[in-house]
């Protein structure tokens, strides 16, 4: 491992400068810090200052005091992963510099484009996010493990509660429970034959050598990826959709295109690209099948009626509302009661909420139901007919132990959390080499003992 590469724990992405700075081709000026027997090199900390301003990454306090103390704070915990023997999961590496490097290619434009900006050849471009990830996953093993043991109880929270200052207590906004129902307008027959027989020609026109895969899907393609040619890049089956998936592990000529595939986002057809392990990357064509409006107020009048019978007629209620006509598979099974992804509970801002739902609960009280709308579903960007029940409103408060238990709690986790890792690393910067050279001492450091007597 090349250990000169530095550590991309500053910020999410490394700037190309980063990259050409590490090369082999250019002269170190001088060391900044010693860590053990590992160099900081100044060029890494002008490097990491012009990543964290590339990203726009706020840094408190002097960068020159700030970066090359976060730089030794993670060799730290990279010298006790070595102790420990911690690996890392190359196949998880290797997924998640598939994603990185399909992010780079979406927003520069083409793989071309990517080695133009990093001025280095796609393959070095992978190896350096594969070392940087191997060490962020090190990183985050070694701070679990020191943290593993923790132990809440609830007085322990209670007793941490009540010694925050009330200016530490956190101010809650406005949250709401919601349930959902949703119901996909019928489409005709004829509009989806015409989408497939519009497929059908693409693919005969790519078999025949008359129209190149990545042209048509440029031109015609519906997917995001369409304006790169439909590639989406190297993925695991457990990245793509079921059907999807299914056809293109299958697929083994490139020069050939599968049959027609339908998923929750449309109909497809997929050109293999190039298989690497597990992983696959292809192009695809997606169209999706136009929905009229008639079918919108088809769909609309059918689920007004649904909530006809639950709040006039009273014989039905919304869970088994639910149960019989929602087609939303994300909700469908839990009565459809709505999951917040962002921290794993049933409460959301409203913010959190996709704007169409935020709007139609805003003046609801708990226990009312919507009148039916048109919303878009936000995985496949298609208009479905959506009703939803507030289950719960807790307005903006401050923080307390009887509404926000979960939230002080994990408060608590963190502040308890931090407070081991400082201690380990107090220790640790005791019983290490440290040099800080002339002109790099004159710091207020965030952790004390870097400089020895």
């Amino acid at each position: 491992m090349n250990k000169k590469f530095l550590l991309c724990g500053l910020a999410l992405l490394c700037a190309a400068a980063s990259l050409f700075a590490q090369s082999g081709d250019n002269v170190i000026d001088e060391v900044a810090w010693m860590i053990g027997d590992e160099p900081i090199y100044k060029s890494e900390i002008e490097q990491a200052y012009m990543d964290l301003q590339n990203d726009r990454m706020p840094i408190p306090g002097d960068p020159y005091c700030y970066i090359p103390e976060q730089i030794a704070v993670e060799r730290l915990f990279l010298h006790q992963a070595d102790i420990d023997t911690i690996e890392v999961q190359e196949s998880m590496v290797q997924m998640q510099v598939d994603a990185q490097m399909n992010f780079l290619i979406t927003n520069l434009g083409s793989r071309e484009k990517v080695e133009q900006y990093f001025r280095k050849s796609f393959p070095d471009i992978r190896e350096y996010y594969a070392t940087n990830m191997r060490n962020r996953s090190r990183v985050e093993q070694v701070r679990s493990s020191l943290t593993k043991n923790l132990k809440v109880t609830p007085g322990d929270v209670r007793r941490y509660f009540s010694k925050l200052p009330s200016d530490s207590i956190p101010f809650v906004p406005l949250q709401v429970e919601v349930q959902l129902i949703t119901l996909n307008p019928v489409i005709p027959r004829q509009e989806i034959d015409d989408v497939k027989a519009r497929l059908r020609e693409y693919a005969d026109r790519i078999n025949k050598g008359e129209s190149e895969f990545s042209t048509l899907a440029i031109l015609y393609s519906e997917a995001p990826e369409g304006v790169r040619g439909g590639e989406i890049g190297f993925m695991g089956r457990g990245q793509l959709v079921p059907e999807y998936a299914a056809v293109a592990f299958n697929l083994n000529d490139p020069k050939k295109v599968s049959k027609i595939v339908e998923t929750e986002y449309g109909f497809h057809i997929i050109q293999l690209i190039e298989k690497r392990g597990d992983r696959i990357n292809t192009r695809h064509i997606l169209l999706r099948p136009k929905v009229a409006d008639k079918d919108k107020e088809e769909a609309l009048a059918r689920l007004d009626s649904v909530r006809t019978d639950i709040v006039d007629k009273k014989t039905l209620s919304f869970d088994d509302a639910v149960k019989f006509v929602s087609q939303d598979k994300d909700t469908r099974m839990s009565n459809g009661v709505m999951v917040n992804s962002a921290n794993g509970t049933t409460r959301f801002e409203m913010s959190e909420l996709p704007q169409e739902i935020a709007k139609a609960v805003a003046g609801m009280q708990p226990g009312e139901i919507s009148e039916p709308f048109i919303m878009r579903n936000s995985k496949s960007d298609r208009e479905v007919v959506a009703m939803v029940r507030l289950t719960s409103r807790l307005d903006a408060h401050q923080a307390n132990l009887a509404d926000d238990y979960q939230t002080i709690k994990t408060m608590y986790e963190n502040a308890r959390s931090q407070e081991i890792i400082d201690e380990w690393l107090a220790n640790k910067i005791k019983n290490t080499y440290v040099r800080i050279e002339e002109g790099w001492r004159g710091c207020e450091f965030q952790h004390k003992g870097w400089i020895k007597n």
